[in-house]
Parts: C-alpha cells; sequence; structure tokens
C-alpha cells in the first residue's frame, strides 16, 4: 500500500488527528504585541497528502512552531485570476474539489473555517487603487488552500481567505506581497502555496513505485534551495532561463511563482529564509520554507 493506494483512503489523517486536535486545541493564540509572523511558502500536495503521515505531522509540527493566526491569506497556484480577486468571505464556504479519478471520501472532506469577513477589509484596504480587490460572491477554498490547512490547523478555527493571483509576472506578485506585508503585524498569516517542482506531465512509474528522484527535481531544488539561502530575489525570478531542470521541474509556471509572493510579504525580500520541510513526494521536491526577521 501507498500514499497513492492507501488501504484505508486518509485513515492516515484520521490517525493523525488522534494527536493533533489536543495539542491544536492548546496553540497560544497570537496577541496584540507579539512579532509579526513569518510569511510561508509551502508545496501543498493534494489529496495522498491524507495518507502520508510524516508529511501531515511536518506540516502540523510547522504551525505548532508559531502562534495562532488571527487569520490566514493564501495565494494558491490553483487560482489564477485577474483581476485580483478574494474568495468568499462567509463561514462554512463550500470548498473547491480540484482534482479527478480519487476515492470518493476525498470529496467529502469539510473545512468549515469562521467568517472572514473582517481579513476580506483589511486586505481591500492594503491595497493600491491600481490594484483594486474584486470581491468573489461564492468562489470556496481550492485544494492548494484547503488540504495543507486541513493538516496545519485541523481545528477550522482560524479566518481563511483566498487570494486569486491575477499574473505570473514575479515583478508583480512581489508588489502585491510587499502590500500585504503589513497585515503579519496584524497576526495574519501570509502564504503562497505550490509545489517547489511540479512536472507532472513527466512523472514516471518508476517514480511512483521506487520513489525515484529524477536530476531534474533534485537539481532545480539545489539551485533554489542556494538563492533562497543567499537571497537572490533575481537569480529566482529569472528560473526559466537559468534554472537546472527547466522546463521538467515547471512545464507551467503556476505552482512556483506564489513564492514571490511569499517573497514580496516578507520584512526583506532578499533575506535568506528558513527550510521548514524538504524531501520529495513521487520524485519532486516538496521543500517549504518560511521568511526570518
Amino acid at each position: 500500500m501507498t500514499t497513492l493506494n492507501p488501504a484505508v483512503p486518509a485513515g492516515a489523517y484520521d490517525q493523525f488527528l488522534i494527536g493533533a486536535q489536543p495539542l491544536a486545541r492548546a496553540q497560544r493564540a497570537w496577541q496584540t504585541g507579539d512579532a509579526a509572523l513569518p510569511a510561508l511558502y509551502l508545496s501543498h500536495g493534494a489529496p495522498p497528502l491524507f495518507d502520508d503521515g510524516p508529511w501531515l505531522r511536518e506540516l502540523f509540527d510547522w504551525a505548532q512552531s508559531m502562534p495562532k493566526p488571527t487569520g490566514i491569506l493564501i495565494v494558491s497556484a490553483h487560482w489564477e485570476s485577474a483581476p485580483l480577486s478574494l474568495s468568499a468571505p462567509a463561514a462554512h464556504t463550500p470548498l473547491v474539489y480540484d482534482f479527478g479519478g480519487f476515492h470518493r471520501r476525498y470529496y467529502q472532506m469539510r473545512y468549515a473555517t469562521p467568517d472572514a469577513g473582517a481579513l476580506a477589509r483589511r486586505v481591500a484596504a492594503v491595497m493600491p487603487d491600481s490594484e483594486p480587490v474584486h470581491q468573489h460572491p461564492s468562489r470556496g477554498l481550492d485544494h492548494g488552500a484547503w488540504v495543507p490547512l486541513m493538516a496545519m490547523y485541523p481545528l477550522a478555527d482560524v479566518p481563511v481567505l483566498q487570494l486569486s493571483m491575477p499574473s505570473q509576472d514575479p515583478a508583480r506578485l512581489l508588489a502585491i506581497g510587499e502590500r500585504l506585508r503589513g497585515l503579519r503585524a496584524e497576526g495574519v498569516l501570509v502564504i503562497g502555496s505550490g509545489f517547489m517542482v511540479h512536472g507532472l506531465p513527466f512523472l514516471t512509474r518508476e517514480m511512483v513505485t521506487r520513489g525515484t528522484v529524477p536530476s531534474w527535481s533534485s537539481d532545480f531544488d539545489a539551485w533554489a534551495a542556494d538563492a533562497l539561502g543567499r537571497g537572490d530575489v533575481d537569480e529566482l525570478a529569472a528560473y526559466q532561463d537559468r534554472a537546472p531542470g527547466m522546463p521538467y521541474a515547471h512545464p507551467t509556471p503556476d505552482h512556483f511563482t506564489p513564492l514571490f509572493v511569499t517573497l514580496g510579504a516578507a520584512d526583506r525580500p532578499d533575506a535568506p529564509v528558513r527550510t521548514a520541510i524538504d524531501g520529495y513526494m513521487l520524485g519532486f521536491s516538496k521543500r517549504s520554507f518560511q521568511t526570518l526577521p
């Protein structure tokens, strides 16, 4: 049995919740006077994350290392939309099950978060007139948001909004992140959700059955880790031309570019970051990091 063929669909998540829920209830909430929360970039996985116990615990432990946020604003690879838009803020907004071919249980999972109207107003207030925010009346959270958040905040007790990605231009995404920077000092967790390597068209049987890591994945990951460790935003922005492993590592840009919103939201986009999760899933690097003061 593997994460792609579990004996019990999401059985690892059921076991994870037994230990995680009491700790989540005891987590200290962010309070006025606390330091600003970091901005995060995470490799979000998909339904198989619910069958990967170690990865679930890595995400949860990462969330536990910080105070519980007052709200979460997440930019996912799976919502590319212009103009800049926010998901519906109402409590218990239905989820988007934007994946196919999985067991029916994954389409029955729920993440009933609280009302996020106050967060929506704050996000709209920090954006300039040149980048107004459209409030989508019904759009829910897609799997790039709700899947990892079900591991990080399993009680669904934090208001969550998703912000669309209106462009793949690193400079524009950095500027959007910069406008969101002040929210971190209000206890808002700003997250870019993608995947450090996302070469799905090049997934092979050997990568699935043997856990083989192709050189285009490991080489891209090493390049990204080095650039992030040096705070070299220009190098990262030129990934399509400079990164080894291209275009296999990212045949489309959508899973890499949320990283620029994260860096833009940092106090210093050119400062080194701290890797919170590394390793591989199906041969793809799942490197995830947080910004540093």
